[in-house]
């Protein structure tokens, strides 16, 4: 039986930005980066959740179930994955050239 994990992910404020509670404390952009922490360490978990909130630099802040897969962290809501990889569409002014002006009705 796979021992049941979770991560911890939530977005910067300033930047939106997806980030994840590292191993070292800290946040990182990237999933690799990300603390496991299993059913033994759910204390330890959310005092450093109270932490990084208290912070004021994230918002959204939730833990995640993942598994651990040829070596990779595989989060098991497609939601996460999909925020693990980045958006599903460009964002910024170049998001989109829709070539003429554009209305949506």
């Amino acid at each position: 039986m796979k021992a049941e994990l979770d991560i911890v992910t939530a977005n910067e404020l300033l930047s939106g930005a997806v980030v994840y509670l590292g191993r070292d404390g800290a946040l990182h952009a990237g999933l690799a980066a990300a603390r496991l922490f299993g059913p033994d360490k759910t204390a330890e978990r959310d005092a450093l959740i109270a932490k990084a909130r208290a912070s004021g630099r994230i918002v959204g802040i939730e833990t995640e179930k993942v598994a651990v897969e040829a070596g990779g962290v595989l989060p098991q809501r497609l939601r996460e994955r999909i925020r693990a990889n980045g958006p599903t569409a460009p964002y910024g002014p170049e998001r989109q050239d829709l070539g003429a002006p554009h209305v949506s009705l």
